[in-house]
């Protein structure tokens, strides 16, 4: 009885030890705090103004260091849903500490007086995300 009950655990330990070989076992995610930003321009503002806009927020990157990760895009949805919105940028930081370093940090504020003058509709939404 002792001879199966010692085989059993030691093919327990060796299906443990074959999944952390293979990598199969579950790792715990790592969360990323991602800060949505969409912006709709004013119809005055020229596509070469927009663009000094979508540069200056495209180069914050290089300014902030607590900026983890970057995207960009514009909308090109069928649906008809975007409400104005064209553009969408998704900053990423690894803590919220991080993101409180971004907001106040001068390279943030001017690009938010880039913006302002052309700035027609924002939406901005934060949230946790598994990575």
């Amino acid at each position: 009885m002792r001879l199966l009950s010692g085989l059993g655990l030691c093919l327990a330990v060796a299906a443990i030890m074959q999944l952390s070989a293979t990598g199969a076992e579950k790792e715990t995610p790592k969360k990323l705090l991602r800060h949505v930003v969409m912006f709709g321009f004013k119809e005055t503002s020229s596509e070469a103004e927009v663009q000094v806009v979508v540069d200056a927020f495209r180069n914050l990157p290089n300014e902030i260091p607590e900026i983890s990760g970057f995207e960009f895009g514009t909308n090109n949805s069928p649906e008809g849903l975007n409400d104005g919105l064209t553009h969408c940028f998704l900053v990423t930081f690894e803590s919220e500490a991080d993101r409180e370093a971004y907001l106040p940090h001068p390279a943030h504020k001017a690009f938010v007086e880039v913006l302002k003058p052309h700035l027609e509709k924002v939406v901005v939404i934060d949230y946790w995300a598994d990575k």
